[in-house]
C-alpha cells in the first residue's frame, strides 16, 4: 500500500458510503392482485410504473396477475403495490402443472389457480409422496381390464 493510497483513505469524502455499490439485478417480479375493471388495471400498472428501477409494467387482468420486470427487490414491489391500490398484493404463488410432481395433492391443488396452473408449495410431506415402483405397476397391470389375454396367471 502506497503513501498515496493511505492518503486517500484518510481523506475520503463519502461519508461512510462504499464506492462500490452493489447493483441490483435485473428481475422479473409476478405479483398476484385482484383486478376487476379497466379503472384497477390502471391504477395497479401506475403504482409500480414509477418505480426507481421498473422497465416495464404488463397486467393480465383475467389471470389478476402484474408482472414487473427491472432492477427492483420483490419484496419492496409488492409492499408499493398493496400501499398506493390499498389491495392485497402477494408474489404469484402458482407454478404450470407439469413442473409439480403431484399437482393433485391436498395444498398444491387450488379451485383458483388460473388453467393450467397449481400452487407452488414447498412441503417436505408432499415430497415423500413417492411415484409409484416397477413392481407396483406390474403387479396393478397383471390384471387389467383393458386387455384381458394379458392375465399373467392364467
Amino acid at each position: 500500500m502506497g503513501a498515496l493510497d493511505h492518503f486517500s483513505y484518510l481523506f475520503d469524502c463519502s461519508h461512510g458510503r462504499n464506492k462500490l455499490k452493489k447493483r441490483k439485478q435485473l428481475q422479473t417480479v409476478e405479483i398476484k392482485v385482484r383486478i376487476d375493471c379497466e379503472g384497477c388495471e390502471r391504477k395497479v400498472k401506475r403504482a409500480v410504473e414509477g418505480m426507481k428501477g421498473v422497465k416495464q409494467v404488463d397486467v393480465e387482468r383475467k389471470a389478476n396477475k402484474v408482472t414487473v420486470i427491472g432492477y427492483v427487490e420483490p419484496s419492496k414491489v409488492v409492499a408499493r403495490m398493496a400501499h398506493r391500490t390499498g389491495k392485497k398484493a402477494e408474489l404469484w404463488p402458482y407454478v404450470p402443472y407439469d413442473v409439480v410432481a403431484h399437482p393433485y395433492a391436498q395444498g398444491v391443488y387450488d379451485k383458483k389457480a388460473p388453467a393450467g396452473y397449481v400452487r407452488n408449495v414447498q412441503d417436505p410431506q408432499l415430497s415423500q409422496l413417492a411415484r409409484a415402483s416397477s413392481t407396483e405397476v406390474r403387479y396393478t397391470t397383471a390384471f387389467s381390464d383393458e386387455n384381458p389375454a394379458a392375465c399373467t396367471i392364467m
